[in-house]
């Protein structure tokens, strides 16, 4: 693709000649127009040329046909500019052409990134920013029948969001009294990160039926990474290795991790990847290069052949002993690099999966920054596991499925009156000094007002004496899926099973073909 500045002049005379066979006899400003042309030439020049063009772009005709659609939206754009009713600053008219270009992929990681946008995602990238630690996503296209809600992907561990009980799977209707299906995804993230101390009131809606407000205090967010920790409820030596996100420093962390393991004669290990929201791919793999010693971790796949990659593993970077016993836990909150860990360590059968099935994001974005301080940001390739799985918008399925009770109705409305009562932060206001027996004597009163399980009352106890004292490594008392792997372990036949586990390829066919018996049998 190009945009050449004398065609884009060109362009003008012809949009001219139209306008005054219609009669309207309006002059055009030739020079504008060349400035408009300017920008989106220095747009494809500042981006390298392998991602400016694909073989086909050499053939004339789709030549032409580029040319083509650009002289429209030049003319478009001259035309608005000078003959709206109002005047318009050309940056507005820019921000929404780019805007709009993004969002006809219906892709909600392929984004225009304002320059407010960019400097949050840069301030992300680098370790730590003002906000309330929540990973979202947000569909591009709103419908009655499906409001474009904010979605939770996970919280950020000790942030404002995770203390406040926010899940993944949330929805965010409302941010300070607005409705998030008006908002674009820019102007989220400027309602929600802003100066530490803050407040900023969302609702949630969560299931079908519970929906709720909570105030978050803005926090300086820092991008935790590891968290780990002998599982001392386990009967075997168990070490418990918590992956919160994959970043430059990731790798070391996990590193520092296995040789703590190590020096505590660990003979098993589980590794937490639920509500990673993902990260690095250069964090990922060299991570799973520490647990297998060949083959492929991850391949990416793109129409452009220098996207096409193949990550190996080497031998001199493996670190886990191969006869230690692995499980990975894995929830809806499990996206991107967390899913390439998982599926890397299932397809070489290396560790069973536990939980619950993935986020489902298996494609891969670059971020482009553009000459007007703000940027793009595309999808370049879709990667795939070791049995060439692409797990987009599917996720991946556990060996071990085990998911947390879900409420009734009755539970549901315990729940919200629960937390719009806002009892449980007074009282805990009023006793600093908590201990485990306090919190379950505290449970035990509530659940004569709020008809909750105790597991879930002295969890939300719990996370609310937390929020003064740091994030526990785990929680096992409400843990029901960190307790459901332990099991696994003390199968006989752990190695023999394993052995013999399917890939993400053959459980992604077979539930497709299931999906499609099911959809047949409905029709009968």
């Amino acid at each position: 693709m190009y945009v050449s500045v004398h065609k884009g002049s060109r362009v003008v005379d012809k949009y001219l000649l139209y306008r005054k066979i219609k009669g309207m006899n309006l002059k055009c400003n030739k020079l504008f127009s060349t400035i408009f042309a300017c920008v989106f030439a220095c747009i494809i020049i500042f981006i390298p040329s392998g991602f400016a063009q694909t073989p086909e772009s050499s053939d004339s005709e789709k030549d032409d046909e580029i040319i083509h659609y650009m002289e429209l939206m030049n003319s478009v754009y001259d035309f608005v500019l000078k003959n709206y009713v109002d005047e318009v600053p050309p940056e507005i008219l820019y921000e929404g052409a780019l805007k709009g270009m993004m969002e006809a992929f219906d892709d909600p990681y392929s984004l225009y990134l304002n320059k407010s946008y960019l400097r949050d995602l840069t301030d992300t990238t680098e370790g730590e920013f003002g906000g309330v630690g929540l990973s979202i996503v947000k569909p591009t296209v709103s419908t009655p029948e499906k409001p474009s809600f904010v979605e939770v992907k996970a919280p950020i561990e000790d942030s404002p969001g995770w203390k406040a009980g926010i899940q993944p799977g949330d929805f965010i209707t409302e941010i300070d009294g607005t409705a998030t299906p008006e908002l674009s995804m820019e102007e989220v993230l400027d309602m929600l990160r802003g100066t530490p101390g803050t407040d900023v009131v969302v609702q949630i809606k969560r299931g079908k039926n519970m929906v709720f407000t909570v105030t978050l205090t803005r926090e300086m967010i820092e991008n935790p990474t590891v968290k780990y920790a002998m599982l001392k409820e386990s009967p075997r030596k168990t070490g418990y290795l918590n992956i919160i996100e994959f970043s430059t420093k990731t790798a070391t962390r996990v590193q520092e991790a296995l040789d703590y393991f190590k020096t505590q004669d660990y003979d098993s290990l589980i590794i937490d990847l639920r509500n990673n929201p993902g990260g690095l791919i250069s964090s990922v793999t060299a991570i799973a290069d520490k647990f297998i010693d060949s083959g492929t971790i991850v391949s990416t796949k793109s129409r452009l052949k220098f996207e096409n990659s193949v990550y190996s593993a080497k031998p001199s970077n493996t670190t886990m002993p191969a006869d230690i016993p692995i499980v990975v836990l894995i929830n809806s909150g499990s996206a991107s690099a967390s899913e390439i860990l998982s599926g890397c360590l299932k397809d070489h059968r290396r560790a069973f999966l536990a939980g619950e099935t993935s986020y489902g994001k298996g494609s891969v974005q670059q971020v482009f920054p553009l000459l007007n301080e703000d940027g793009i940001k595309v999808t370049m390739a879709r990667y795939y596991t070791p049995s060439d799985a692409n797990i987009d918008k599917t996720g991946i399925i556990p060996d071990y499925k085990i998911s947390f009770p879900t409420l009734t109705e009755d539970e549901e409305e315990a729940y919200v009156a629960l937390i719009n009562d806002d009892v449980i932060e007074q009282y805990v206001e009023d006793h600093p000094d908590m201990n485990e027996e306090d919190i379950s004597e505290y449970a035990a009163t509530l659940k004569s007002t709020y008809n909750l399980d105790a597991r879930l009352l002295r969890r939300i106890i719990r996370l609310e004496v937390m929020r003064t004292r740091g994030s526990m490594t785990y929680d096992f008392d409400f843990d029901v899926q960190l307790q459901g792997v332990l099991p696994i372990f003390d199968n006989p036949n752990y190695a023999t099973e394993l052995e013999n586990v399917k890939t993400v390829l053959t459980m992604q066919n077979e539930a497709a073909l299931q999906e499609e018996d099911s959809n047949l049998a409905k029709k009968e």
